[in-house]
């Protein structure tokens, strides 16, 4: 494509070191979709003939279908998928193929692709992201019933619904879907008819471009519009996010799992054996979903990295920027999809969780709260509370086995119905607040989630 310039052939061991077409490749219905487009603006300007549009459209829907079937060869010689593309159409219907490349560069050429992947990508795990979430909410509607101790510093701190600390991650992972509705806004600018630089000589109808590609916008600056990957970085640091919230749920269900805990029982085709010790069954999922967090930050960081030093405008650098996007992108879709099939299969544990949540000290912030509903301020209130449970290890009891004169010692405020705090159900009940696990709002929340997720085919506007 230089050889114009250059009296020598590119050494073999550079052609090895530079190539992308490796993993570039797969852009390659994105590359051939904005060829289309931009052959149309190339036959607006009269710089090709309808004919030969023609026969562009069809020599590139050709070369997609044998890509689609596996019969396209790839040649590294030919560096990226731009190149291996425009190449072959030249060579199947000549002097037509040649004029595709006319006031674009690769340079504006690879901005739009990449664009277009990720505006894909973004629906994509969008639709992800709500079948990960329908999974927490069938999980938690199934045992909506079944009360778990809540950990603060993971320790036992007060009671709450399993399908309450669910929906939690139901409302993290709709922050994450809502993050991905803003990247894609600046994702969809169309960056072709930039050029290399300074966009051409030769002036196309850009927003011509813009419509056949579903695109509401064009880039104003054509230095900015060939070097930015800012759009890159606000995906990898919204799906860094999703990595984030997928791994502190995977934490949970090992912890959940486990025989300590024994809250959730996984099904068997989506855990592990071990190789040494029969007895193992094994949280996979969630362990690996913890490990590729951090593959998908570290991409982050990376991208991060790479464009930090670079001065206007294109740099070979950012040829780095699709490996890192590549690998989170496919690496949050697995996670999603194999997290939320294990999540379907579940079962809780309603023994295991009842055992555990029949722990006295859960309620000892409403014995707190019962002295300030008689006037005792939450301070003197969180104190008396305080010796009440220090009382309990001096006597090696539960706060249901101290006595009313136990209790009376502690604070005259205390009467008969003290005891009547100490119930996991009433106290469920009174955590009424907007917000608050009681089981009016709990069926009230999984019953907003099921109707905002009732539509599979919902995707990004």
């Amino acid at each position: 494509m230089w050889k114009g310039r250059f009296q020598q052939e590119t050494s073999a061991l550079l052609q090895q070191y530079s190539e992308s077409i490796s993993f570039d490749w797969r852009l390659w219905r994105h590359d051939i979709a904005g060829s289309i487009a931009h052959s149309a603006a190339l036959q607006k300007a009269g710089l090709i003939t309808a004919e030969e549009r023609e026969k562009i459209v069809a020599g590139l829907n050709g070369i997609g279908a044998e890509i689609e079937a596996g019969k396209f060869q790839w040649k590294t010689e030919l560096e990226d998928v731009h190149m291996n593309i425009e190449a072959e159409l030249t060579k199947r219907i000549g002097d037509a193929g040649a004029k595709l490349h006319t006031a674009r560069s690769r340079n504006d050429q690879i901005a739009l692709d990449i664009r277009l992947f990720l505006r894909d990508a973004c629906d994509d795990l969008d639709g992800l992201l709500a079948e990960m979430q329908r999974s927490l909410v069938d999980l938690g509607s199934r045992f909506r019933d079944v009360i778990i101790p809540g950990y603060t510093h993971l320790q036992r701190a007060q009671p709450v619904y399993f399908a309450h600390h669910l929906l939690a991650y139901v409302e993290m992972f709709q922050r994450d879907r809502d993050r991905l509705v803003d990247t894609r806004k600046r994702i969809n600018v169309l960056p072709l008819g930039s050029g290399a630089i300074a966009g051409s000589t030769i002036v196309l109808d850009r927003e011509l471009v813009a419509r056949e590609l579903d695109f509401p916008a064009v880039t104003q600056n054509s230095m900015d519009a060939v070097s930015d990957r800012d759009f890159a970085v606000e995906l990898l640091a919204a799906l860094a996010l999703v990595a984030v919230h997928l791994s502190r749920i995977s934490e949970d269900v090992i912890l959940w799992a486990s025989s300590e805990f024994q809250f959730i029982k996984l099904s068997d085709a989506f855990t592990t054996g071990s190789s040494l010790m029969p007895q193992k069954k094994n949280p996979d999922v969630a362990e690996l979903t913890r490990g590729k967090s951090g593959r998908v930050i570290g991409n982050l960081v990376s991208l991060l990295t790479t464009l930090k030093g670079l001065p206007m405008t294109y740099n070979r650098d950012m040829q780095e920027d699709k490996e890192p996007v590549f690998d989170s992108v496919d690496t949050i879709r697995t996670a999603l999809a194999v997290f939320a099939a294990m999540l379907r299969e579940a079962q809780a544990n309603p023994a295991a969780c009842a055992a555990a949540v029949a722990d006295p000290m859960l309620l000892a912030t409403d014995l707190a709260d019962y002295l300030v509903n008689h006037g005792v301020p939450f301070r003197k209130a969180h104190e008396v509370i305080g010796r009440a449970v220090a009382l309990c290890g001096e006597k090696h009891c539960e706060l249901t086995q101290l006595t009313l004169a136990d209790y009376q010692a502690l604070s005259p405020v205390f009467a008969a119905d003290v005891f009547e705090m100490l119930n996991v159900q009433k106290s469920m009940e009174s955590r009424r607040a907007i917000g608050a696990p009681s089981p009016q709002n709990v069926a009230a929340q999984l019953a907003r989630w099921q109707v905002a997720l009732a539509d599979p085919s919902q995707r990004l506007a």
